[in-house]
C-alpha cells in the first residue's frame, strides 16, 4: 500500500498508530522494501512500506532476555519448538515486517526441523511476546495483534513493566490478565511452561 499524495502527516501517524519521531522518512513513507528493514540501524519494523523504530529500552530487553531463559530451560525438556529474540524478524504478510520481543515457533511450522535459509523468516510465531515500552501506542499494539493472529499465532503476550503484569491475549480482543502475585502459563502452546511473574521480576531487578 502506497502513501497516497493527498495523504496528510496526521493520516499516516494515524494509519501507522505510532508517535511521529518513530517514523522514518527515508526511503519515503510507502515505499520502503524488505532490503531496507536488513540494511537499517536501529531496527525497523515494515508496516504498509513504511519504516518504523521499534521502542524497546534497556529494561525492556531485560525481561526479554530473562524469559528466553526461562522458555529456553523449559524446552531443554519439552522439546516443543525454538525461541527467537528482539531482533528475530518475521513477515506477517507482504509488505508487513514484524519483530515481537520474544517469540515461540513450534516444530509442526518445521517439517523435519528444517529451518529455511533467508534473513526474514516467512512464518508468524504460535505464542508473541510484546513487552511495552513508553513509546509504544494502543492502536500500535491493537494492529499488531490483529496481523499476528490473521497469521495463525495461537497466543499474545502483552507485558506491562511498570504494572508488573501480563496481558494473555487469545485472539485480537480477548484477553485475561495474569498480576503480579499469579503464575504465567503456556496454555496450549506450551503445555506445562508456568512461570512466576514476581520472580521474573525480582530476577531483572527494580528500577528506580
Amino acid at each position: 500500500m502506497q502513501v497516497l499524495e493527498e495523504e496528510s502527516v496526521a493520516d499516516l501517524i494515524a494509519r501507522l498508530g505510532v508517535p511521529p519521531e518513530r517514523i522514518r522518512l527515508k526511503p519515503p513513507p510507502g515505499t520502503a522494501t524488505e532490503e531496507d528493514v536488513l540494511r537499517v540501524q536501529p531496527l525497523c519494523e515494515l508496516v504498509d512500506g513504511v519504516l518504523v523504530e521499534r521502542a524497546m529500552g534497556w529494561y525492556e530487553s531485560r525481561l526479554g532476555a530473562l524469559l528466553i531463559h526461562y522458555l529456553e530451560d523449559f524446552l531443554e525438556l519439552h522439546d516443543l519448538g525454538m525461541v527467537l529474540g528482539a531482533d528475530g524478524m518475521m513477515r506477517v504478510h507482504p509488505r508487513e515486517v514484524r519483530i515481537p520481543d520474544v517469540a515461540f515457533y513450534s516444530w509442526e511450522q518445521f517439517p523435519d526441523r528444517l529451518l529455511p535459509s533467508e534473513s526474514i523468516l516467512n512464518a508468524v510465531p504460535d505464542l508473541a511476546v510484546e513487552i511495552l515500552s513508553p513509546g509504544n501506542t494502543k492502536a500500535e499494539m491493537q494492529r499488531k495483534r490483529r496481523e499476528y493472529f490473521a497469521g495463525g499465532a495461537r497466543s499474545v503476550w502483552t507485558v506491562e513493566p511498570e504494572k508488573r503484569c501480563v496481558e494473555v491475549f487469545t485472539a485480537p480482543e480477548q484477553s485475561f490478565l495474569i498480576e503480579e502475585t499469579q503464575e504465567l502459563d503456556g496454555g496450549e502452546v506450551l503445555p506445562g511452561f508456568t512461570l512466576s511473574v514476581a520472580a521474573w521480576f525480582a530476577r531483572a531487578g527494580q528500577r528506580r
